[in-house]
């Protein structure tokens, strides 16, 4: 059978074959429990609950994107490093998505008697939580003249049937929320539980509006990923679109007409920090005001439906982060600096769009003039970022320890250290808040070596060796597992 990566099932079949899905039959409870254990196997295995207390013939699923490998096999992409690629393939060529009559989404639909948290087991992560909430369902918008708009949205079903639904300031969702709100207008729209590689990887990844502006097709960019087209068929109850393989499908619509908090404790004590869950950065977030969402119908597939419930702070987050950060940076940046710029990466602990390492290919003097409109240009392409740092071709971008080692050892903290103020003249959109020191100034670290220097920062090449003349495979075998990451780059790394 060949590999079907367009619904959550085929990718399940899929990394089950290539013993990469964790599979628990015992009962476990999606209070506390299920979040417990995917923190404790994040960046392993994609697991799979069968056997959720309380929702029988029901499952749970996690940890889907948490290795850059394991996307990459699924995509067909040979280097897990070239994943960006296939993000940005997707910006430039979207696949339109198909519109069927009949869907896998709606073989049950629920329109009386809605009760969110009793129909599906909805997650509680942490016990200081601001209840159970939805951080897995993809929010699709769509229209003739805004293309089709997807994103996570954290949700706290604090109705049986209305929860809060956030949104970011600036974002393409606030845009449309404020339109319908000057007209008057509800927004319809539907939330997707339980989608497939495409849509999941772009809805996660967010958007750099640069690369992705208002209006843009997004379910198209999800399709070219994927290379199929996605699916959509008509909601039942609101006048939107809904993803037609989903799990599960929560129809809608936002009441513009309503503000609410996300959590009793914040509607209580407005000035005060009412916690709601750990956020991407790892953080716990604050409950905020935002706008009501009122559900009208809930639609799922008949058999064992699958809820998809991935840890905003994981391993997830910067997986998918990079099918659209580190691809639009790097495009913007290697328009304007052809030839310049070799790659690009953003580390795990930089978490996608807070910090990202530029490797460039410096031959001539007037290289070194690009070095600060480099890193000012990232800043301006990802208005989140918080931290730029640019590199040699010798530097291994995909290790932190490598990063590091050329920042102690070849920043010359006096003179290339480029420090830009939050907001200012250089930037032109409002920065979420999305750790506490935030409004702290963003900081450029140029760690590449002046050309006419280059003799002084060689690297000490060993020699290569045939280990096998004095140790058996057994031995080799042991001492490489026993090294770190960083002492088997080193000991393999050729200029």
């Amino acid at each position: 059978m060949a590999k079907d990566i367009t619904t959550l099932r085929g990718m399940l079949e899929f990394f089950e074959k290539e013993n990469d899905l964790l599979t628990v039959n015992n009962e476990v409870d999606p209070i506390l429990e299920v979040a417990g254990i995917v923190k404790q196997l994040d960046n392993g295995p994609a697991i799979l609950f069968n056997n959720i207390k309380g929702y029988p013939n029901q499952r749970i699923v996690s940890s889907l994107f948490c290795r850059a490998e394991r996307v990459a096999k699924a995509l067909d992409v040979a280097d897990p490093r070239k994943l960006k690629f296939r993000g940005l393939e997707g910006m430039k060529n979207p696949l339109p998505p198909k519109v069927v009559e009949s869907a896998p989404c709606q073989e049950v639909v629920v329109t009386k008697e809605i009760d969110i948290n009793a129909m599906m087991p909805v997650l509680r992560y942490t016990a200081t939580d601001a209840g159970r909430i939805i951080g897995g369902g993809v929010v699709l918008i769509s229209g003739a003249d805004i293309g089709h708009c997807i994103t996570y949205k954290r949700m706290n079903f604090r109705g049986k049937d209305w929860s809060s639904l956030a949104f970011n300031p600036g974002s393409h969702f606030e845009h449309f929320v404020l339109d319908r709100r000057v007209k008057k207008q509800n927004l319809p729209l539907t939330v997707n539980i339980g989608t497939g590689a495409g849509v999941g990887i772009v809805a996660g990844g967010g958007g750099v509006p640069l690369m992705v502006p208002f209006g843009s097709d997004e379910l198209g960019i999800a399709g070219r990923i994927q290379g199929v087209p996605v699916q959509i068929v008509k909601a039942k109850t609101v006048d939107a679109w809904a993803i037609a393989e989903s799990e599960w499908v929560i129809e809608g619509y936002v009441d513009t007409s309503q503000v609410v908090w996300e959590n009793e404790e914040g509607e209580k004590k407005p000035a005060d920090f009412a916690p709601y869950f750990p956020e991407s950065l790892g953080h716990v977030g604050r409950a905020r005001q935002t706008y009501k969402f009122v559900a009208t119908a809930v639609t799922h597939r008949k058999d064992n439906p699958i809820y998809y419930a991935p840890l905003a702070h994981s391993f997830e987050y910067p997986v998918t982060m990079s099918f659209a950060v580190d691809a639009a940076v790097y495009e913007i940046l290697n328009r304007q600096w052809p030839g310049l710029i070799k790659d690009v990466n953003s580390l795990p602990s930089m978490m996608g769009p807070m910090g990202i390492v530029v490797q460039v290919r410096k031959a001539r003097d007037r290289d070194e003039r690009s070095i600060r409109d480099i890193i000012i240009s990232a800043f301006m392409a990802a208005n989140m970022m918080r931290m730029v740092v640019v590199v040699d071709e010798d530097v291994d971008i995909y290790n932190t320890d490598e990063v590091l080692w050329a920042i102690v050892t070849r920043c010359d903290f006096g003179e290339a250290v480029v420090e830009l103020p939050p907001g200012g003249s250089w930037s032109t959109t409002k920065v979420r808040p999305f750790s506490p020191s935030t409004p702290k100034p963003r900081l450029g670290f140029d760690c590449t070596v002046p050309v006419t220097q280059k003799v002084n920062f060689q690297r000490g090449e060993f020699p290569k060796v045939d280990l096998s003349k004095w140790f058996t495979a057994e031995q080799i075998t042991r001492v490489r597992a026993m090294q770190s990451e960083y002492a088997r780059l080193l000991a393999d790394k050729r200029v």
